[in-house]
């Protein structure tokens, strides 16, 4: 039996994909660098040494959109690229987790 099928992603811009693809990145990385779930501090410091190389691609991809005039960001859209692409799970990893009983 396969796996379900994913739904689609919208149909975004290839700026907004930039956007979305980097802003992912962003969070995997701050979620590797979160003192609450980390394991190790190497990894942390591995985690926060590419976190700079990532804010630049999102930031890149935001001011190509700007640049564009591209002034708003649709919010309903890109929050379905993100569901389908996990980005609630991913997005909990920064959070601090529930204290254990």
């Amino acid at each position: 039996m396969w796996p379900p099928e994913l739904p689609p992603l919208p149909a975004l811009t290839r700026a907004e994909g930039e956007v979305i693809d980097s802003y992912l990145a962003v969070l995997d990385l701050l979620g590797r660098i979160n003192p609450a779930r980390g394991t190790d501090t190497y990894g942390g410091l591995r985690a926060a040494q590419a976190l700079v190389g990532k804010t630049t691609a999102l930031r890149d991809a935001l001011a190509l959109m700007h640049d564009r005039g591209e002034s708003e960001l649709h919010a309903a859209t890109l929050a379905q690229a993100l569901r389908v692409l996990d980005g609630e799970r991913r997005a909990r990893l920064i959070s601090v987790p529930p204290p254990r009983s």
